[in-house]
């Protein structure tokens, strides 16, 4: 069982508009809701690859109800969130269908207790004892620590559970500190963490500072891993047009399917970059367009080289 961690879980509710102007009223021409949160996207994308998955995180009020009834609907998904008092959050995707740029608006979550935060805490622990990896992903919701990455990682550590971090700003800069297994940043975030643009040095870097492997997620020029197998970088064979949101988190779902696989690095590469860029021809996080997947599977470029350690 792979388990995904989405403390900052949400109902993403995508709309889609003809063309999306600045202070003028929109005709919504299609609504789509769907459980959402980095590691709820992560957990459907897996199951869509036939892998079982529990997703945890907490989980609240009348948004909160619908994202349980969703998630227990999905084959393959097993919902272990933990309840708070406070309701999830709602995300809004805005499409624009002329241009295909999508407008996130993202609510900031429920706050925690600390009393909520412990029972997580030892449901987490309970959770690994039948996990084969363990994905933790997005933002953390107000009340929890700056720091929880970082504890988490260790018990995964200790439980001797890979571990993926698929986070930014101070949580990520924490998290590494606690050695992951995995990190999967984009370019804003890589850059963020070790004040570095150029992403071949900034990789190395994140390596440095605890990360053992780094995959970082570049827009359309695909994804650049360094490893301590050797470094890569996995390229589509053209840019696709449609909506990104998730394509990150379909690399994710990529990295962990081939991790559990065994497969070898460049091979994982080709599943995450061919995942990510079939994410965007989807319409909304979450899910992929299958045939475009299989077809790019036999397309992705890796380059790279393997270490001589």
């Amino acid at each position: 069982m792979i388990l995904t961690v989405t403390l900052n879980t949400a109902l993403d509710i995508t709309y889609r508009v003809r063309s999306l102007r600045p202070h003028a009223s929109h005709r919504v021409t299609e609504v789509t809701e769907r459980p959402g949160g980095k590691g709820v996207n992560v957990a459907r994308v897996l199951a869509a690859l036939g892998h079982g998955v529990t997703v945890t995180g907490f989980v609240g009020g009348a948004t909160g109800r619908v994202v349980q009834e969703q998630l227990t609907a999905t084959p393959g998904v097993v919902d272990a969130l933990v309840p708070v008092g406070g309701a999830t959050r709602r995300t809004i995707a805005v499409v624009d269908a002329q241009t295909g740029d999508t407008t996130q608006l993202n609510e900031p979550g429920p706050t925690v207790t600390p009393a909520e935060w412990s029972a997580f805490q030892e449901a987490y622990e309970d959770l690994l004892a039948s996990a084969s990896a363990v994905a933790l992903c997005g933002s953390l919701p107000p009340g929890v620590p700056v720091g929880a990455y970082a504890g988490l990682i260790r018990t995964a550590r200790s439980a001797g559970v890979p571990i993926l971090l698929d986070t930014s700003g101070e949580a990520l800069r924490r998290g590494v500190a606690a050695r992951p297994d995995i990190i999967k940043p984009n370019a804003d975030e890589l850059a963020e963490l070790t004040g570095s643009h150029e992403p071949v040095r900034a990789t190395q870097d994140a390596r440095r500072r605890g990360a053992r492997a780094v995959v970082a997620s570049l827009g359309a020029e695909g994804l650049l891993a360094a490893t301590p197998e050797g470094r890569w970088r996995a390229t589509p064979p053209a840019r696709v047009h449609g909506n990104p949101t998730g394509a990150g988190d379909s690399a994710v779902a990529g990295l962990l399917s081939g991790l559990v696989d065994h497969l070898p690095w460049p091979d994982r590469l080709t599943r995450a970059a061919a995942l990510s860029a079939a994410t965007v021809l989807a319409p909304v996080a979450g899910e992929f367009d299958r045939a475009a997947y299989e077809e790019l599977l036999g397309r992705v470029a890796v380059t790279g080289e393997v270490s001589a350690a």
